[in-house]
C-alpha cells in the first residue's frame, strides 16, 4: 500500500521546503516548485494550494496533477466543496472516496474526476485560514493519521510563504467594516455585573513563529522542557502573590488550570511535534491552532473553557521559549481600561494591574468560564459572546462596558458618553442611598415586611449577605461550584464546602437547592444526552433520581455540614407529588444511616419543592401538607406556562411575566399556601426588577430572593410603596384581557412616588 513520509523523512521534506522558499525565483515560482516536492514525498499524483482571498473566496495558485489552466481561474466560496469545508472548519479531512462525499463540488476545468482520495488540511497562521492544502491520489487510498499530521506540519511552513504578502496584496484580506470613526455597539451576555469606561487594551499575547524547522529535534525537545519547567514555576509564583489564593471556587479554578499545565496529552502532542521536526515555538503553535480549531468544533462549554485554558497556557510556553514580555507593561497601560480579548485563562486576567482594569469583554465566554468566577471575585464587569469585538475595536479607542445589559460601546458619541457619565454618577449616589438604607427593615409605608434573600451560587457571592443586608439566603445553586471542577466532588469536598456556606451566613438562614443539571448546565464528568428540548428533558430532579448515588452523596454531605445547626433544602423542577416524596424518602434514608452511626443531624430540618412546573399548580392540596415551604422559580414557570423558550431571541418580549394569566397563577397560589399556612417565596428574575417585585409584594408574596445588586433596588421599591393602595389597584385588573399590565403597574409607580 501507498505511505506517506516517515519520521525522518518528514525532516528532510521540511528542509527541502525551507530551502525552495528561501530560494530565489517569485513567490508564484517557489509555490510551484513547492507543490511538486510535496506532490513526490507524499506519494500523491496531485498536490494542489488553494489561499484565501478577498470576500472568503478560495482560489487555486497552484497544483501538481490537476489541469494547469485552472490555476487562478478555479475558485470556491468557504463552505463550498470539501476545500471550503475544510477553510469553514479549520479541520483537516481524509475521504477514500472523495466523489461519495455530500460536500464533494467537481470543477471540470481541473480534470480531478479521475482521482478518488483526497487529503486536505487547512493552511493556518496565529490562528486565521490563510488556505487550503490538499492531496488527491486516484485510488482508493486511506491516509493514515501520520500522513495527515505530516500534511499538517508541512502546511505550516507553507503558512509563511502565504503571509509574506507576495502573493496577494497584505490589505487584501484587511477588516474594512467597523473600524475608523463611527461608533459601534455589541451585544454580547452579562458574566458579570457593573458598568465600566475605559480606553480599549487589547490581549494580544500570540506570538507569530517565524524560526519552523528545527535543525537539532534533540536540543528543541531540551528547550520546550526547560520552557515548561520555567512556566509552571511562574504559574506557582502568580497563584501564591495573588490575593485570591486562599479559598473559594477561584482558588479552585486556580488549582485547576494549574493542572492543566501538566497535561500529558498536551505535552505529548507538542514533543511529538518537535520529532517531526519542527522547532518548540512551532510545535507549540501547531497544537495551539489544533485547539483553536477544535474550539469551535466543541458545544460542551466545560470542554471549551478548558481549550481555552490551554490556549493561554500556550501562550505563556511561546513567552517562555522566546523570552517575550507576558502582558502589557504597566507603564504602557491607561489609568483606566477595558481589556478586551477573544478568551483568557484565569491566571490571565491577574497579569494585569486590577487597579486599572475596569471591565472585560471577551468574544467567547459563558458564566461559568474560569475567567469569568474570577473576574466576579474581583468585582470586574464582563461582557461574553461579543461578537467580532477585536475586528472593530482599535487599541486607545474608548469603550463602555456594561455589564448589567450586556452591551458594549466602542467610539461612543458625545451624547453616548454624557448617558453614561450620568448614569456612572447616579449609580454612585443611589449606592450610597442603599449602603444608608442597608440596616434598614424592608418595610411598607403601611407596616407590611417583606424578607428580602439573595440569590448566590459560590463562595464569593457570601460576602454580599452583609454588604446588602440581605436576610439570607433564599436560593443557594449547589451545582455551580459542580460545573467548575473537571470531576465529581466526593462527600468531604462537598460537606466542606457547605459548611464554609453556613458558617459564613452565620445565624442566617441558607437555602440549598440539589443539583439543578441537564438542559444548559451540563457538567463536564457527565455524558451529554441528546436531547430535543433540554429545558423540558432529563434534568434536576429527574436525573437525580434515576440517578440516586449522586443525590445520596450530595444529601449526605449536606447533613454533615448542617450538624446541629439549620438546613433548609429543596428540590428543582417536580413535576408531580410522586417526585417531592421519593426524594424525601432518599433524605429520611441518608438521615437514618446518619442516626446508625451515631453522626448529629441538624437541629432543624426543612424541606422545600419549587414550583416551576406548571403541572404542580394542580396538585397542592396533595403537595402542601406534605412540604415545609414552597418556592416558585418564575424563571422557568414563565417559560413552560407560555410554551416559550426564554433563550430564543425571537420570542424575547413576547410574553410578560406581568401578563395577567402570570398574576392571576400567582395570586391563587399565595392564597392556597396560606390556608395550608405553608410559607411561599419566588427566587427568579421577577424578584430582583423593582416593577416586578412590587407586583409580587401586591398579590402576597412577603419572600423575595434577588441577585445581591437588586437587594437595594428592591428595598427602596418597598419602603417607598403603600401596600393598601396597590392592592386595590391591582385586584381589578387580574381577569383584563391585557397583553401586559407593566405599562399600568408603571404609571402606578410614577403616580404614587414609589421607587422603581
Amino acid at each position: 500500500m501507498e505511505q506517506g513520509p516517515t519520521l525522518t523523512g518528514s525532516r528532510r521534506l521540511l528542509r527541502r521546503l525551507r530551502d525552495i522558499m528561501a530560494g530565489s525565483g517569485s513567490a508564484q515560482e517557489r509555490l510551484d516548485k513547492i507543490v511538486g516536492l510535496i506532490a513526490a514525498d507524499m506519494v500523491a499524483e496531485v498536490c494542489s494550494a488553494y489561499i484565501m482571498r478577498a470576500g472568503e473566496v478560495l482560489e487555486l495558485f497552484a497544483t501538481e496533477g490537476l489541469n494547469r489552466a485552472a490555476v487562478h481561474r478555479t475558485r470556491l466560496r468557504v463552505g463550498e466543496g470539501l476545500v471550503g469545508v475544510i477553510a469553514a472548519t479549520a479541520r483537516p479531512l481524509a475521504l477514500a472516496d472523495a466523489q461519495a462525499h455530500p460536500d464533494f463540488a467537481y470543477r471540470p476545468e481541473t480534470g480531478e474526476e479521475i482521482y478518488h482520495s483526497l487529503m486536505g488540511v487547512p493552511i493556518l497562521r496565529s490562528g486565521r485560514v490563510l488556505g487550503v492544502l490538499v492531496v488527491q491520489n486516484r485510488t482508493r487510498r486511506h491516509y493514515a493519521e501520520d500522513e495527515v499530521e505530516a500534511l499538517q506540519t508541512i502546511a505550516m511552513v507553507l503558512a509563511e510563504l502565504v503571509a509574506g504578502g507576495e502573493l496577494i496584496e497584505p490589505g487584501e484580506l484587511a477588516p474594512s467594516d467597523g473600524i475608523a470613526l463611527l461608533p459601534v455597539r455589541i451585544e454580547g451576555v452579562r458574566l458579570s455585573a457593573g458598568l465600566a469606561v475605559g480606553a480599549a487594551v487589547l490581549h494580544e499575547p500570540r506570538i507569530v513563529v517565524h524560526r519552523i524547522v528545527a535543525e537539532d529535534p534533540e536540543s528543541e525537545l531540551g528547550r520546550l522542557r526547560k520552557a515548561l519547567t520555567e512556566m509552571q514555576s511562574a504559574i506557582d509564583d502568580l497563584i501564591a502573590a495573588s490575593d485570591l489564593a486562599v479559598g473559594g471556587e477561584h482558588r479552585d479554578v486556580l488549582e485547576a488550570y494549574r493542572m492543566f499545565a501538566a497535561d500529558r496529552g498536551w505535552l505529548a502532542r507538542m514533543r511529538e511535534a518537535v520529532r517531526s521536526g519542527l522547532t518548540a515555538e512551532a510545535a507549540v503553535q501547531k497544537v495551539q491552532d489544533d485547539n483553536r480549531a477544535r474550539m469551535h468544533q466543541v458545544s460542551d462549554p466545560y470542554l471549551r473553557e478548558r481549550l481555552s485554558d490551554l490556549e493561554d497556557l500556550a501562550n505563556r510556553l511561546l513567552q517562555h521559549l522566546t523570552g517575550t514580555a507576558a502582558a502589557v507593561s504597566p507603564a504602557e497601560l491607561p489609568d483606566e481600561f477595558i481589556l478586551i480579548a477573544r478568551s483568557m485563562g484565569p491566571a490571565e486576567l491577574l497579569d494585569y494591574d486590577r487597579r486599572r482594569l475596569k471591565g472585560l469583554v471577551l468574544e467567547e465566554g459563558s458564566p461559568t468560564a474560569h475567567v469569568a468566577i474570577v473576574a466576579r471575585a474581583l468585582d470586574i464587569p464582563v461582557i461574553g459572546r461579543a461578537k467580532d469585538v477585536l475586528a472593530k475595536v482599535e487599541a486607545g479607542d474608548l469603550v463602555i462596558a456594561d455589564g448589567d445589559h450586556a452591551q458594549v460601546f466602542i467610539r461612543p458619541g458625545e451624547d453616548i458618553q454624557q448617558a453614561i457619565e450620568a448614569n456612572l454618577a447616579m449609580r454612585r449616589a443611589r449606592q450610597e442611598t442603599y449602603a444608608a438604607i442597608r440596616r434598614a427593615p424592608a418595610e411598607t409605608l403601611d407596616g407590611v415586611a417583606v424578607a428580602l434573600h439573595l440569590n448566590a451560587g459560590l463562595l464569593i457571592d457570601l460576602p454580599h449577605l452583609d454588604a446588602t443586608g440581605a436576610e439570607g439566603i433564599g436560593l443557594y445553586r449547589t451545582e455551580i461550584p459542580f460545573m467548575v471542577q473537571a470531576s465529581f466532588p466526593g462527600v468531604d469536598e462537598q460537606a466542606a464546602l457547605y459548611g464554609r456556606i453556613l458558617d459564613q451566613a452565620g445565624d442566617r438562614p441558607v437555602t440549598f437547592r440539589t443539583l439543578d443539571i441537564g438542559g444548559d448546565k451540563l457538567l463536564p464528568y457527565m455524558p451529554e444526552a441528546e436531547e430535543e428540548n433540554p429545558a423540558m428533558g432529563w434534568r434536576a430532579i429527574r436525573i437525580a433520581l434515576d440517578r440516586p448515588a449522586m443525590l445520596r452523596q450530595q444529601l449526605r454531605a449536606l447533613l454533615r455540614a448542617a450538624a446541629g445547626r439549620h438546613l433548609r433544602l429543596m428540590f428543582p423542577m417536580v413535576a408531580e407529588v410522586a417526585e417531592f416524596a421519593a426524594a424525601r424518602e432518599v433524605f429520611l434514608l441518608e438521615c437514618r444511616r446518619a442516626e446508625k452511626r451515631g453522626l448529629a443531624l441538624p437541629a432543624r430540618i426543612e424541606l422545600g419543592a419549587m414550583l416551576e412546573v406548571p403541572a404542580l399548580l394542580w396538585q397542592l392540596p396533595a403537595l402542601l401538607p406534605a412540604v415545609d415551604f414552597l418556592s416558585v422559580g418564575s424563571n422557568d414557570l414563565t417559560q413552560f406556562l407560555f410554551a416559550c423558550d426564554r433563550g430564543n431571541p425571537r420570542l424575547a418580549g413576547r410574553y410578560d411575566p406581568l401578563s395577567p394569566p402570570m398574576l392571576a397563577l400567582l395570586r391563587d397560589l399565595v392564597r392556597q399556601c396560606a390556608a395550608y399556612r405553608v410559607p411561599l417565596g419566588l427566587c427568579g428574575e421577577m424578584a430582583g426588577n423593582p416593577l416586578d417585585a412590587m407586583a409580587l409584594v401586591g398579590l402576597g408574596l412577603r419572600n423575595l430572593s434577588m441577585t445581591p445588586s437588586s437587594i437595594g433596588p428592591v428595598k427602596m421599591m418597598i419602603r417607598s410603596l403603600h401596600l393598601a393602595a396597590l392592592e386595590r389597584f391591582l385586584a381589578p385588573l387580574l381577569s383584563a384581557p391585557d397583553h401586559s399590565l407593566r405599562g399600568k403597574l408603571a404609571a402606578f409607580a410614577r403616580d404614587h412616588g414609589v421607587a422603581i
